[in-house]
């Protein structure tokens, strides 16, 4: 990809900008859906001076064409080079910005200094900061319809039908993701990343401070020549994770971005683990370096912002000023990224080992603040407890609330997973908004998804969680690893531990983008079996899963139509094939008949 660099020479506006000439320097390919960033040269400062850069100055700039209007905040970047210097000092200022269309874009920049100025709204109560009140414009391409999917079609949005969708176009996206290892960014190549703890005893399913933090030294060789690092190398083994990932269709990646307290102790976005007013400039710049590999894949980054641990940390469960700026500086830095989703926390809420929790009101504060900051139309979800009482407890009050894009589900007895799925897409559809329902965490939660050498056919997950899913009119699954297996949910360092599930997962969700899914709904009754899942759209399309050993399956047609019955081979995918029955005609019971072959394993039936 081209890196463009324009400096744009601008007069001050106002005297306070010391009688000189101010630069504003344009980084980035000038197109459509690319990241834009104005660098800005501003007040010298440091990671740990008095003045607190990231709570006491507030830089944003209002972006325009057209009837398009983007206020986009910034952010301290030390010396603007601070993951290859580790810099935490410097004058640079950055201002990160995606287009969402071609032509001329004006600028303006806001920079103001006061006490906590970062998350107030009034201005009244700074000062002007050199830099304050510049302008000027830039002209944007089209997109690079050679480049990945993201920067092709654009940021993944809600769909408003129950489905992600490419912003600006019909044209569904799926979610097929790994929800494990979620400290992801628990890895050693990243600037102050470490685990601490104090505890003396570690509980099963917590990471050990003894061990070491990851390294996916297993996946350097799938690094490639041209991808990015830093520091003289470092970063191969992540940026390998992600590129091996992305080959087997895995296309979103479920991380914690603050795990102080919980299971891993490793995650911070500051610059020590006991502060919570600083950033740590090196570090984020670190992880922007991966998440544009993300988006040059064409990846999801799925934010958890906090765990059940310690959702209560900042500001004791409030939206003020320690979670308001935690959440402004993650979507000054980050939010630009064209496929995120915004989680406000993992197992939210009390629950009955940990009775403390956020509440309802805290919870939609929390959701409010993350839309009223991002300038772009991020999705916004709230992870769950396992149980069925704890979901219903928590994401009833949520029903209709216009912040929250939908539940991110965690379900304990994969046998559920059909049910709850189907629930809450239904539900949520009567409010008028509807969600995008996800299954991103499966249980029982010492076994998830085993790896291939414990359980090489996942025959059980792929029934009841992955199809069970997809036909339940599910926008995506992510998928976690137990603690009790190698590679799991805190010490997963190869991905290829789970190549065959990998291989299921994405024949299934590809599968599905062949139907128009979102104009379909659940509506298992119309199939006889016992198990058997439907996703239909009536009078047209039918797609039925037939678990392992069904006979003598048949479905009740509401109409008269002539229908073809096709079979898909959902464990190792192809092209359909034809059965004992190749059609059938009218209303009522009509049988389906048989596969080829392999009668007695489950298969899909295109009834069409």
């Amino acid at each position: 990809m081209k890196n463009l660099l324009i400096f744009v020479w601008l007069l001050p506006l106002f005297s306070c900008h010391n009688g000189r000439n101010q630069i504003v320097e344009i980084e980035g390919e000038l197109r459509q859906w690319n990241k834009i960033t104005l660098v800005i040269n501003g007040p010298e400062t440091a990671e740990w001076d008095k003045v607190n850069p990231f709570l006491d100055y507030k830089l944003e700039a209002v972006f325009k064409n057209g009837n398009k209007n983007y206020t986009v905040p910034g952010f301290y970047a030390a010396d603007g080079n601070a993951a290859e210097t580790s810099a935490d000092a410097g004058t640079v200022w950055k201002i990160r910005f995606r287009p969402d269309i071609a032509g001329t874009w004006t600028y303006k920049i806001s920079f103001r200094k006061g006490k906590d100025i970062a998350v107030k709204d009034d201005v009244n109560q700074s000062v002007e900061v050199s830099g304050d009140g510049l302008e000027g414009s830039f002209v944007v391409a089209p997109p690079d319809k050679t480049g990945s999917v993201l920067l092709n079609k654009g940021r993944i949005v809600n769909g408003g039908k129950g489905y992600y969708r490419f912003q600006g176009s019909e044209e569904i996206w799926l979610k097929n993701g790994t929800d494990s290892p979620e400290n992801f960014l628990a890895y050693t190549d990243f600037d102050q990343t470490l685990r601490y703890s104090l505890k003396t005893e570690v509980r099963e399913g917590e990471a050990d401070p003894k061990k070491d933090l990851h390294k996916y030294e297993s996946h350097i060789a799938d690094w490639k020549p041209g991808d990015p690092s830093w520091q003289n190398g470092k970063g191969k083994g992540i940026i390998g994770a992600l590129n091996y990932l992305n080959s087997v269709g895995v296309n979103s990646a479920y991380m914690l971005t603050m795990n102080i307290l919980g299971d891993g102790k490793d995650v911070w976005p500051y610059t020590d683990h006991n502060e919570r007013y600083r950033f740590d400039c090196s570090k984020l710049d670190q992880w922007e370096i991966v998440f544009d590999h993300m988006d040059n894949l064409g990846m999801m980054i799925h934010f958890v912002l906090q765990e059940t641990e310690n959702e209560c940390l900042l500001d004791g469960g409030n939206t003020d000023v320690q979670r308001k700026l935690y959440l402004k500086e993650l979507i000054a830095r980050f939010g630009h990224h064209l496929a995120v989703t915004w989680n406000i926390g993992e197992e939210n809420g009390p629950a009955d080992w940990t009775p403390v929790g956020q509440t309802d009101t805290q919870r939609k504060q929390m959701m409010t603040y993350i839309k009223q900051i991002n300038p772009y139309p991020g999705i916004v979800v709230l992870h769950t407890h396992s149980d069925d009482r704890h979901q219903e407890l928590y994401l009833n009050p949520l029903l209709g609330f216009e912040n929250l894009d939908g539940p991110s589900l965690q379900i304990g007895n994969p046998v559920n997973v059909n049910s709850r799925i189907s629930k809450w897409a239904a539900e949520s559809g009567k409010t008028g908004k509807k969600w995008l329902v996800s299954l991103d965490e499966i249980g029982p939660s010492w076994k998830g998804v085993m790896p291939d050498s414990y359980d090489s056919s996942h025959d059980t997950v792929r029934y009841n969680c992955l199809w069970g899913t997809l036909l339940a009119g599910g926008t995506g699954v992510e998928w976690y690893f137990g603690y009790r297996y190698p590679d799991n949910d805190l010490n997963c360092e190869d991905f290829r531990s789970r190549e065959n599930w990998w291989r299921q997962s994405a024949i299934a969700t590809r599968f599905m983008l062949q139907f128009p899914i979102d104009e379909m709904k659940a509506n298992n009754a119309r199939v006889n079996i016992k198990g058997a899942f439907c996703l239909e759209k009536t009078g047209e399309i039918y797609l039925v899963y037939l678990p392992a050993g069904s006979k003598n399956a048949g479905i009740y047609l509401p109409g008269d139509g002539d229908f073809s019955v096709k079979w898909f081979n959902p464990r190792n995918g192809g092209e359909y094939v034809e059965g004992t029955v190749l059609g059938i005609h009218g209303k009522g019971f009509k049988t389906l008949g048989y596969p080829p072959a392999e009668t007695d394993m489950d298969w899909v039936v295109v009834v069409q």
